[in-house]
């Protein structure tokens, strides 16, 4: 009969080792898990916030107004009714699109930039509504809202998240009460939020808005649909 005599790599050897060491230990935290008796239970939450990030698009034509004005005399008129809407220009106010006639401007020294586009970012509806009917009145009608966000989404998710756990665990309690035992520790979370779900914040939705230009003294023009947050989870909790 022959003898097979196997030689293993010291190094081979432990990582073996560290490997069967380690798939025992999470078989075995697997199997305390499943062992142990558990509550499971899903909850969700929601919030609804009003929108105070609103995008503004503003494109400067010199065709918009048959030529009558120039482009810089439109960004002039522009910057103007910002500031007297005491709106930070050097903050919210990006140029948003640098076209070739923009880099062929500065190539050639020649009149060639027939337009320009400005994103503006304020705060609330009724900045927006004087936005658009100041730039209305200076002849700059290519206006137009393209997102809506909340700036603080990050710390409501986490207070939804937080809401959502103590929801759970009074649920589990209130399920398991009629067979007097208690609800233990918590075992494990799934979170089921999926992020570009809450994306529509990003989709304008008006609930209302009137004629600009036979309203110019209202300042309520637009309405923003109120952003919905919500998160969803799956909760496991010991039973005692």
């Amino acid at each position: 009969m022959k003898k097979y005599i196997i030689t293993l790599n010291p190094l081979k050897t432990l990582f073996l080792v560290a490997f069967l060491f380690l798939t025992n230990s999470s078989f075995s935290q697997t199997k305390n898990f499943l062992d142990q008796p558990y509550l499971e239970t899903e909850v969700a939450t929601d919030s609804l916030v009003t929108p105070d990030e609103i995008f503004i698009r503003i494109t400067l034509k010199e065709s918009d107004t048959k030529n009558r004005k120039s482009t810089e005399e439109l960004e002039r008129d522009m910057i103007k009714v910002l500031k007297a809407l005491k709106i930070d220009v050097k903050q919210d106010l990006t140029l948003e699109d640098f076209s070739s006639n923009y880099k062929k401007y500065f190539l050639t020294s020649k009149k060639v930039l027939k337009y320009k586009k400005y994103s503006l970012k304020v705060s609330n509806a009724n900045i927006a509504s004087n936005v658009l009917v100041g730039l209305e009145s200076k002849g700059i009608s290519n206006v137009s809202v393209y997102k809506v966000s909340f700036s603080k989404e990050d710390a409501l998710l986490l207070d939804l998240k937080t809401q959502a756990i103590k929801k759970a665990k009074k649920s589990a309690e209130y399920i398991i009460k009629p067979t007097g035992q208690q609800i233990g520790k918590l075992l494990h979370v799934s979170d089921y939020n999926i992020p570009y779900q809450n994306k529509a914040r990003g989709e304008v939705m008006y609930l209302g808005m009137k004629e600009v230009a036979v309203q110019k003294d209202d300042t309520s023009l637009i309405e923003f649909k109120k952003l919905k947050f919500s998160v969803h989870l799956k909760v496991k909790f010991a039973i005692n």
